[in-house]
């Protein structure tokens, strides 16, 4: 988006999971892990030094691309999405992605990009295309010609389509489709959420229309037992995109559970705050030593956890969210300075 709204989702911490026990272990040339997962991370802007909540530095850009390279991470080509799930777990493992199709992308990163052919989305909503700081579509046309770029899905209208009524969600999703279809040839098999936000029902229209995996904006590692509709990703901008951090990035590790309970992440205030359980498989790993936090009362704080029976962790949430986002983050520490995240992202209702 062009302007920054208060509902922007800025991921301020990080959430760390747990490691799911498999009968293979695999090892890389430095560390020996059952399966690093795929890091998927997202960029907005590129040297736009007044947007610093979306932006990030061209030459710190070039020193995480830097880091990318010395830590030996491959980048994965859209086209081999969920393959890369499913083989090769030995295997470092990143997917670059790019959201809202700003003049600053093209003009700024793109150029490095092409030069050294690193594969990525750029997810595009269409109503914005031509207008004041964005892309045009001779641009994007441009990009689109390129085997390693996928022109990914934003929507048509970028608005806070998680609010509206199904027909009104499906309307606009329908009318980014034929636009894609009208200019690009066909629709991406892409979406990603504006403003990473979802509802139970916004995932089921997705599902319907098509689209065979939808980004969030809540951070985590994606593995094959996520949701293809929910993956999440890491937000990359000039307060959470500094080296040390995106250092720390670049050594996460997958969560794998079987349910997050609720399934519904669209809160009415009836709701908030939430019940909050998740169930993990059987045998994880120090799974006593996991830490919560969250930002009920709008205030990050420890949130209270205990264990149930069947691996079943409770996350007790004793203050409403306050707002329009609320968070849940839990990490586990592993060993060779890597870390398992968790992230929840809820969005709250104002009724």
């Amino acid at each position: 988006m062009q302007f920054i709204t208060k509902k922007f989702l800025i991921i301020s911490s990080f959430i760390i999971a747990l490691e799911f026990n498999q009968s293979n272990i695999f090892a890389s040339d430095k560390y020996a892990f059952d399966d690093f997962g795929l890091i998927s991370i997202m960029y907005h802007r590129f040297g736009e030094n007044k947007y610093p909540s979306t932006n990030i530095q061209v030459e710190v850009f070039k020193e995480q691309l830097g880091v990318i390279k010395n830590e030996g991470i491959k980048f994965i080509h859209p086209k081999n999405f969920e393959k890369s799930l499913y083989e090769n777990k030995n295997e470092r493992k990143i997917l670059f992605t790019v959201d809202d199709g700003l003049l600053s992308f093209y003009e700024n990163a793109w150029p490095i990009l092409k030069e050294r052919e690193i594969p990525f989305v750029l997810f595009v909503n269409t109503r914005e295309v031509g207008a004041y700081n964005y892309m045009n579509w001779d641009q994007i046309i441009e990009l689109n010609k390129y085997d390693f770029v996928e022109i990914g899905n934003h929507s048509h209208s970028h608005e806070y389509l998680v609010d509206e009524t199904p027909e009104v969600i499906k309307k606009d999703i329908l009318k980014s489709i034929e636009i894609f279809n009208k200019k690009l040839g066909k629709n991406s098999e892409f979406f990603s959420y504006p403003f990473g936000e979802y509802s139970l029902k916004f995932k089921e229209i997705i599902k319907t229309l098509g689209f065979k995996y939808a980004f969030g904006q809540h951070s985590g590692v994606i593995d094959e037992t996520k949701d293809l509709w929910e993956l999440p990703r890491f937000p990359i901008n000039e307060k959470y995109g500094e080296l040390s951090r995106f250092k720390t990035l670049m050594k996460t590790l997958p969560l794998k559970y079987k349910q997050i309970y609720p399934e519904e992440t669209y809160l009415s205030q009836s709701k908030n705050p939430p019940d909050v359980k998740i169930e993990f498989y059987e045998n994880q790993k120090n799974l006593s030593k996991i830490n919560c936090f969250s930002n009920e009362g709008n205030k990050w704080r420890n949130s209270k956890i205990s264990f149930q029976e069947n691996n079943i962790l409770e996350i007790k949430i004793s203050e409403k969210f306050i707002g329009e986002r609320g968070r849940i983050n839990c990490s586990l520490q592993e060993k060779d300075g890597f870390w398992r995240w968790l992230g929840i992202q809820y969005v709250v209702s104002e009724k």
